[in-house]
This record gives structure tokens, sequence and C-alpha cells, in this order.
């Protein structure tokens, strides 16, 4: 039975979907069964990341509908084996997501993979909330800014009283991944540091991915910047973070910053 991951965020522009994309190629280059679902309905930009808008026929609205069953709507990646997309629709709007359609699809896809992986919008609005409803993890995806930090909070806030989860009164894994950091700008006070971000969201952090044109070039040429650039720095945080979410232990690091994420990581344990 496959476990359901919702990458989502309170801000746009945070690298959501290349997370994504990201995450999901390092999981099947472990040797999982992997899906990533896109759920930005209107706007759909998974497919391109994983450079497979060519190959869209049908997708996960043609799903909900009926319109098509699920096996003619998914595709395969042909760069890592187990790797799997269901792209949304780019014509229609969100309120074709009907709570119903989507927790069949999410069953289906649950007896198939071991991971779905979905892709969130930014925000709190219905695309948002159907990623998140049955997802039985989260990774929260925050650049070390004020804005993005505080509307992850408020994400968070929604992973605990919205979800399928929270109503059977059981709480939700909840993972921080900070994305685009720069020590230096940290260390000038131009951004917010591992240790505020961690205070203030008070979750589990699951990585740092540090700011790369590898991310940028790879994305542009679509493909997860794990398969393009597995030896870039972006690459090895999100493949530590991936061994992360498969239960090993894995030593974080930042930059000019190793003593006090330690001691906040030591602190966290002991809790």
């Amino acid at each position: 039975m496959a476990k359901v991951l919702v990458v989502t965020s309170g801000k746009g522009g945070v690298g959501k979907t290349t997370t994504t994309a990201a995450l999901g190629a390092a999981l099947a280059m472990m040797g999982q069964k992997v899906v990533l679902v896109d759920f930005d309905v209107g706007l759909r930009n998974l497919d391109l990341v994983m450079g497979a808008e060519r190959r869209v026929v049908f997708d996960l609205i043609h799903v909900i509908q009926g319109d098509t069953n699920l096996s003619q709507a998914l595709i395969k990646d042909k760069r890592v084996e187990g790797l799997f997309l269901l792209p949304t629709s780019q014509t229609r709007d969100k309120d074709a997501l009907t709570q119903e359609g989507v927790a069949h699809v999410i069953d289906e896809l649950r007896e198939k993979f071991d991971w779905v992986i979905c892709d969130s919008p930014a925000g709190i609005e219905r695309g948002a909330q159907m990623a998140m409803y049955h997802a039985d993890m989260a990774v929260i995806v925050a650049n070390p800014e004020v804005s993005s930090v505080r509307d992850s909070d408020r994400i968070i806030g929604m992973l605990d009283s919205t979800t399928q989860k929270a109503k059977n009164g059981e709480e939700m894994e909840k993972f921080l991944l900070i994305t685009r950091y720069d020590p230096q700008r940290a260390a000038r006070g131009d951004m917010l540091s591992t240790d505020d971000v961690l205070d203030i969201l008070s979750i589990p952090l699951i990585g740092i991915v540090p700011e790369s044109q590898d991310v940028l070039k790879a994305s542009n040429v679509g493909t997860p910047v794990t398969v393009s650039e597995p030896d870039s720095a972006a690459a090895c945080a999100y493949s530590e973070a991936a061994r992360r979410l498969m239960g090993e232990d894995v030593k974080i690091t930042v930059p000019a910053e190793r003593k006090g994420l330690l001691d906040w990581l030591f602190k966290r344990k002991s809790v």
C-alpha cells in the first residue's frame, strides 16, 4: 500500500514542482515505484518539469470524470525505471476536482505504487485542499523569507485541521524542506537563518536545498535535477531528503550554521 505524500507551500515560486520531480525521481532511483500527480488544474507545470508535455493525451480530470481509465492517463518516465506521471488538465478549472473523484483515483494509485506524490497548488484554494486531503504525510516547501515562512505556518494549520487524518483524530507527519538557501545572504541577515525558520514552524527538517542554477537548468530541459545533475549540491540535498523520507538517519549539515542546526535537531529528539 502506497504512502501518499503532498508537496505543498503557502507561497508560490518556492520550488514546489521542481521538488516534487526531484524527490520522486530520487525515490524511484532507490527502487521505489513512484507516481507524481499534478493537482494544479488550469496551470499544469509538472509535465513541463518532467519533459513529458508532448506525451499528455489524458489527464487527472479525464480519469475523475470517467472519460478514460487510470492506466491510459499514466505516463511512464523514459529515464528512470518505476517513475510515472499523472498530469492534470490545462483547460479546466479546479471545480472539476470532486471529493469522490479524487478519493477514487488516490485509492487506485495506492494499490499500484509505493509512493503517490501530490504536487499541490500554492495557497489554500480548492486544488490545494484536494491535494492534501488524502495525504499520509506532507513536505512543506519554504524559502527562508518571512512571507514564505508565515504562509507555510498557515498551511501547517490546514494540514492539522482540514485533512482526512485530522478528521480521524490522527496527526499527519509533516516535514520542512528549505529551498533557495544562500548561506552568505543568511550570514548578512538578508534572509532568515535555518534556526529562525525551524523555531517559527517547529516541524522536523528534511533537507536544505541551496540556491543553484542547476535546478533552473534542469527545469528548463524537462529533467529532474536528481537525474540531470546527480552530483550537484541541490541534487544531493534532494536525494538525502528522499532517503530521510524512507526512514534513513541522514545527517543534515548547513554551511556556516552547522552548530546551531545540530543543537536544534538534538533538542527536538530529546523532547
